[in-house]
């Protein structure tokens, strides 16, 4: 490699000069890093679920494919249904990295800090993401917060790039559509998400296995988990909450990753709007999960609890104990669930 390559994987304050002769649309600018390049950092949120890992696959087969050298690093273990995606045996978990790296392509991460990777001030940063927390943090940044999943921007980057979606990367880049959208249930889905999730089968995707790999390998741990929370479900009007101490988690044997999907069930109740569910962390902060049908924006709430997400899936950290964490989130809850009926009509509740 030429020195004048090498010379790039130096401090990010170094490489302002040639941000600025970078090209306005970050697409164009994301890729011109790339062919600059050889070494990258690729990475996602700490806790990553089926979009953090299928978007870091899908950009490490893209880098692969084009001839560069990818890191695909996260600082906690993939979550077990994760682990059959393509080249999943190659992510490592880590809490520091090192380089020398070109620059780190961090995909839905609002922050740094979201990833809880130490070791990354060195390198510039590629910002990608569609949350509605997202924020403008990177040397370059590329926010869409229209697009159903961040493996979406991957896609259209791999697509202005000129390369090919492989049944490999396709599995992945399905896999994030799948698992971000709820199942096609969410707000977010569009004409168009259904229109790339055929592109994606055209190229090699069997969304019949991975649906069956994604939703029907759950470990015995999960259920039994499911089981305490539903012990302790409850509503309020619009409202329904259900938690878990982590006794729980102990006595069931339950990983972080069982918790995933677990509110989905206080939000499937009838004419249920909004819905919580609180985890007590060893050190007594409390983990909470929004979901909301689409009236609540809870991406909002998440955002001033110092979280974030989409406005339909949301989450945070707050302090303990739980009961307190409980009336927190219900006094943000009760007068937007208020508002919102409303708003739309009182309907039945």
């Amino acid at each position: 490699m030429d020195d004048s390559r090498r010379t790039v994987a130096s401090p990010a304050t170094a490489n302002m000069a040639a941000a600025a002769n970078r090209p306005a649309n970050p697409i164009d600018a994301i890729l011109q890093i790339i062919r600059d390049g050889e070494r990258f950092l690729v990475c996602s949120h700490s806790r990553p679920d089926g979009d953090a890992v299928g978007s870091v696959l899908a950009m490490g087969k893209f880098l692969e494919q084009i001839g560069k050298r990818a890191d695909l690093v996260t600082a906690d273990r993939i979550p077990a249904v994760y682990r059959k995606l393509p080249g999943a045996i190659g992510m490592r978990t880590a809490l520091r990295v090192h380089g020398p790296y070109d620059a780190a392509i961090l995909l839905e991460c609002d922050s740094a800090e979201r990833t809880r990777l130490r070791g990354l001030e060195p390198f510039p940063i590629v910002n990608i993401d569609h949350h509605a927390s997202g924020r403008a943090w990177g040397q370059v940044n590329w926010i869409d917060r229209e697009a159903a999943s961040v493996g979406e921007l991957v896609y259209r980057l791999i697509k202005a790039a000129d390369a090919t979606i492989t049944p490999e990367i396709a599995t992945c880049l399905y896999t994030t559509l799948l698992t971000d959208t709820g199942g096609f249930i969410y707000g977010g889905v569009r004409a168009s998400t259904f229109a790339l999730a055929a592109e994606l089968v055209i190229a090699g995707a069997d969304p019949i296995r991975i649906s069956k790999d994604t939703y029907f390998c759950t470990p015995m741990s999960k259920l039994l988990l499911l089981g305490a929370a539903l012990n302790n479900l409850h509503r309020e009007g619009r409202i329904a909450w259900m938690w878990i101490t982590h006794h729980d988690m102990v006595r069931t044997c339950a990983a972080e990753e069982d918790c995933e999907g677990i509110v989905n069930y206080a939000l499937s109740i009838a004419d249920v709007e909004a819905a919580v569910f609180l985890r007590e962390l060893p050190e007594q902060r409390i983990r909470m999960s929004l979901r909301s049908k689409g009236k609540i924006n809870v991406a909002a709430i998440a955002e001033g609890l110092g979280g974030g997400g989409h406005e339909n899936a949301a989450g945070c950290t707050v302090d303990g104990p739980l009961a307190r964490a409980l009336e927190e989130i219900l006094a943000e809850l009760r007068p937007r669930v208020a508002a919102g009926a409303a708003k739309h009509g009182s309907g039945s509740g």
